[in-house]
């Protein structure tokens, strides 16, 4: 599960995604969390565009009003959701642009150590995502997403508290295949990343609270 992450700087993020269109406008943080909007990258009109999304997914039969903290998914329960189905089915995939994320491990004095971690020798990578559409009865439109789970990788699975998920790391390789393929092919692109990748440490737990967003954030402790 996928609770804060750090997000790069727009340059940054287009230079790493290419949208042909961009109707988002953001600046880096160190700390984001739902229910905040965040920028994401999906296909329309067959054209990628950046655009900004509320994290924390809406269904479209909710008319617009927010339920449960819709902030991710496993990706083995989707088929069978009624939240995710539809916008699984109906290949609304998007990709969230991240520099790092946070995670928390749980340990033997009951407390929650928080990590960072982040994808070696690049800025800037894509974190697989759902989103959907909801309209309330006055006409107001909400467009929100959730973000893809996988079961961990080595590395991760050692700061994580079983059972041990993470975000899903895209390969660039990947990303067309997510956000234009079939659900066949979108899925096979939901590999846990290879844990030679990444890296990760214990950071402040000046990370729990929302106020905080510094680059001190992301230091080891």
């Amino acid at each position: 599960m996928l609770e804060r992450y750090v997000l790069p700087d727009q340059l940054a993020a287009e230079r790493e995604f290419m949208p042909a269109r961009c109707w988002w406008q953001f600046s880096a943080r160190y700390n984001v969390a739902p229910p905040q909007y965040v920028p994401a990258i999906r296909i329309h009109d067959r054209q990628s565009e950046g655009m900004m999304m509320r994290w924390g997914l809406i269904p479209g039969w909710a008319e617009g009003k927010p339920g449960d903290p819709n902030i991710s998914v496993d990706i083995d329960e989707i088929d069978d959701s009624k939240t995710y189905r539809t916008p699984w089915l109906e290949s609304q995939r998007c990709i969230l642009p991240v520099a790092g994320f946070y995670t928390w491990r749980l340990n033997r004095h009951r407390y929650r150590q928080p990590y960072f971690a982040q994808v070696n020798n690049r800025s800037v990578f894509g974190i697989a995502a759902l989103w959907d559409r909801s309209e309330s009865g006055g006409g107001d439109v909400t467009e929100s997403c959730a973000v893809v789970c996988v079961a961990a990788n080595e590395l991760l699975a050692r700061v994580l508290t079983p059972p041990a998920r993470m975000p899903a790391v895209l390969r660039r390789r990947d990303y067309d295949a997510w956000l234009k393929g079939t659900p066949v092919q979108a899925k096979a692109a939901l590999e846990p990343y290879n844990a030679g990748w990444m890296q990760a440490h214990a950071v402040s737990p000046r990370i729990n609270a929302i106020t905080a967003d510094d680059p001190d954030l992301i230091r080891p402790v």
